[in-house]
Order: C-alpha cells, then sequence, then structure tokens
C-alpha cells in the first residue's frame, strides 16, 4: 500500500512531467494527489525539499524495477536479448508513458542549481550503470560501469530528441525508427557487441542495424518482460 508520503512524491512527478518545473508546487501536488490544501507543505516544507524527495522516489523506482529486471533475467540470457532490451525500454519510454521520462529531464534542470537534487541523481545514475553493468556481464559482456552509465546517457538523450522534435526532423535527423535506435545505443556503448552481431536472434535476418525481425521474447527484455 502506497504511503501518503509516496503519494505525494508520485504526484509531484507527475506535475513536474505534466506542468514542467515552474508548474510544480505545494498547492498543485496538493491538487493532483486529492488532499486538503497545505498537506505537501507538510510533508515537504520548502520546494527543494519537495524536488529532492521526487527525485529519491524516481530513484527507489529505478532501483526496484532493476531487481525486478534482473530477478526474472534467465541465466543463460544471450547478448542478443540484452540487447533488445533497449529497443523495448525506449518505445515504453516515449510511446507508452513519458511520464517518468519527463519528469526526469525536469529534475535534471533543476539539479545544475539544487545540490540536493544533483546528490539523489548522482545516486540513481550510478545505481542504474552499476545494474546495468551486471545485466550485461550476465549475458557474459565484458561491460563496465562506465559503459553501461555512457548508455543510460545516450538512452536519455535520445529519448528526449524523440519525445520533443517534431516527425519530421526526426526522420531527417534519421532519429525515427526507435528498433534500431535501441540497438543502435547498446552496440555504441558495450564492448563485446560484436558476439551479439553474431547471434541470429540478434540480426534475426535483416538487415545491419538489426532490421525489424527476431523479436519474440527478447523485444519484450530478459524474462520475458
Amino acid at each position: 500500500m502506497t504511503s501518503r508520503r509516496d503519494l505525494l512524491c508520485d504526484c509531484a512527478i507527475s506535475v513536474l512531467a505534466a506542468e514542467g518545473g515552474r508548474g510544480l508546487t505545494h498547492r498543485a501536488v496538493d491538487r493532483a494527489a486529492g488532499v486538503p490544501e497545505g498537506t505537501t507543505k507538510n510533508y515537504f516544507p520548502t520546494r527543494d525539499a519537495l524536488l529532492r524527495a521526487a527525485a529519491a522516489r524516481m530513484t527507489a523506482s529505478h532501483a526496484a524495477a532493476v531487481r525486478r529486471l534482473r530477478e526474472t533475467t534467465p541465466p543463460d540470457v544471450s547478448p542478443a536479448e540484452v540487447a533488445r532490451l533497449y529497443p523495448a525500454l525506449l518505445r515504453r519510454a516515449v510511446a507508452d508513458d513519458a511520464t517518468q521520462l519527463l519528469a526526469m529531464v525536469e529534475l535534471y534542470l533543476e539539479a545544475v542549481r539544487r545540490p540536493g537534487v544533483r546528490e539523489a541523481l548522482g545516486r540513481m545514475a550510478v545505481s542504474n550503470a552499476e545494474a546495468g553493468a551486471g545485466l550485461h556481464a550476465a549475458a557474459g559482456l565484458p561491460s563496465t560501469t562506465r559503459d553501461a552509465g555512457l548508455l543510460d546517457a545516450y538512452f536519455l538523450g535520445v529519448a528526449l530528441s524523440l519525445v520533443a522534435l517534431p516527425p519530421e526532423a526526426l526522420r531527417a535527423a534519421g532519429l525515427d525508427d526507435p528498433e534500431a535506435l535501441g540497438l543502435g545505443l547498446f552496440r555504441a556503448a558495450v564492448p563485446g557487441r560484436g558476439s551479439a552481431d553474431g547471434d541470429e536472434r540478434f540480426d534475426g535476418g535483416d538487415d545491419e542495424r538489426g532490421g525489424r525481425g527476431g523479436r519474440g521474447a527478447a523485444a519484450r527484455g530478459p524474462g520475458g518482460r
């Protein structure tokens, strides 16, 4: 059961995504949560405290998602299956529900001037990178924390482009194929990707970019996600 504190943090994240940093106020969170006016301020007296709490909540949510992913990853997961996770994550972040992505971008902007938010996002970045490296290692890839962190940074930039740029610009820049983009991000950042290229489940019998074949369970990510 979600606690009142977590509910307010979740609503703060939703407000950030919908209204941007300027729209994040205690009253806006009260309205989104359906609680009496002043409730959010009782829990988080300042805007800085509210932002830090939202960043910490997002960090915890990401960590829980990564744990679930690791727990459902089969011991014989292949590089190809790990590679297929990234197009799926890109589609989920952009097309399915961009709330987390948009809130993340707003928090990054706030972190430039707010040390507490910066520290919370720093913990998230390190946690994600370590978990990503662990997942890659499970597939036999010699990926380091730095490689996984770089992949996360690439991912964030590409995802932001997909939600922010008009379709014609995405087409002109060659950014209109999330499947190829996700595979390209993986290949660009992860050492040993050549072993994935040699895996027929990765190529799917299609072109050099990884094509659109062979999706199966790998497209849902390790563990059939």
